[in-house]
């Protein structure tokens, strides 16, 4: 239970179903100014929306402190990956760990048969299924869920239509947070500065570097890699010319490189989780970015990376997730680590043999 009204309904719903309900939530972070912020959820206010919420159901409740995990699992991956020239997402990193991981264990000590949460998502059987609202449909983050952890996972609002019909059955049940604003940031970025927090932990990010062409030219001079993402075109610090985007960020060399919006043909993602029958070549549905929609492509499996090529070329940026779908089924993912252009996909001429 973070807090806000997803949560709230879930608990909500299944205590009005007969269930017998433990309301769990999560400290996660404290950033002075966020104990009173409303909408970032899992510090100070939220914490206490949740527990009058578990108050007005009669339900038990319990905050855990996990700071100190998050911290390690969650924010300095967050930073590290910036340092390594990657655009991470550290929702996906904090349902891998955190929440499912500790919060599964923790149902385990208590006795808990099921673990229910607010994500917009439909587990059908055994599968993991886009929401019925696309708008909200938050597979792409729960994409790395394991096999086993999904069996056991309940999502009570993944079939409902909109965000209205949720906020109608708060309304319904009497749940305090029913006109709950929704939260928009990361919940450890207070400020909506991702490099203020980067810069506490990896400040080699922030270090000062240049801007340069694919051939080198200097262009101009950034003030740290973790301000920026593969095509990025807003905000490079150049101007005149033709539209230029980031095509790659060299971390070692502190290098940005900018050239035409980057047009990946070939994507290589690893740590991979199958939530389907593995399989060494298949043709599906792939999304590379949160907000996209899936798009054709062709995978093939080598037992340790994904090697995908969409049919239509794509923007693909290091750090983010790969997620294969057939249909509104989620068959796995990983992480992109790199992308290759027409450029560097083109074959190479085969080895003469010398004697």
């Amino acid at each position: 239970m973070s807090g806000g009204v997803e949560s709230s309904v879930v608990a909500a719903l299944l205590h009005e179903a007969g269930h017998e309900v433990i309301g769990a939530t999560l400290q996660l972070y404290d950033h002075g100014a966020a104990v009173q912020k409303k909408g970032a959820c899992c510090a100070g206010q939220d914490i206490h929306d949740a527990r009058r919420v578990a108050d007005h159901l009669g339900i038990a409740h319990y905050v855990l402190d996990r700071e100190q995990r998050f911290r390690d699992a969650v924010i300095r991956d967050f930073a590290d990956s910036y340092a390594r020239g990657e655009t991470p997402i550290p929702c996906i990193r904090c349902n891998q760990t955190v929440k499912f991981q500790d919060l599964m264990d923790l149902a385990d000590d208590m006795g808990c048969e099921a673990l229910a949460t607010g994500h917009y998502a439909q587990r059908l059987g055994d599968e993991l299924h886009m929401a019925a609202d696309p708008a909200r449909d938050q597979s792409y983050f729960l994409a790395h869920t394991t096999q086993a952890q999904l069996k056991r996972v309940l999502f009570p609002l993944g079939a409902m239509p909109d965000k209205a019909s949720v906020r109608a059955h708060a309304a319904r049940l009497g749940v305090v947070v029913a006109d709950k604003p929704d939260s928009q940031d990361i919940c450890f970025v207070p400020t909506g500065s991702y490099a203020d927090v980067v810069g506490k932990l990896r400040p080699d990010a922030l270090a000062p570097g240049e801007i340069t062409n694919e051939a080198g030219r200097v262009l101009g001079q950034h003030q740290g890699i973790a301000r920026y993402t593969v095509g990025q075109g807003r905000g490079l610090g150049i101007g005149g010319g033709d539209k230029l985007f980031v095509q790659a960020i060299d971390a070692p060399r502190r290098r940005i490189v900018v050239g035409p919006k980057p047009a990946a043909q070939v994507i290589e993602a690893d740590e991979v989780n199958w939530l389907a029958e593995p399989a060494a070549a298949l043709h599906c549905d792939v999304k590379l970015r949160a907000r996209e929609a899936p798009h054709a492509a062709a995978v093939s499996w080598d037992g340790a990376r994904l090697s995908i090529t969409p049919e239509a070329a794509s923007v693909a940026a290091p750090g983010q997730a790969a997620v294969l779908y057939h249909g509104t089924r989620v068959l796995g993912a990983g992480f992109i680590r790199a992308s290759l252009t027409a450029r560097d996909a083109r074959p190479k001429p085969a080895p003469s043999l010398v004697v």
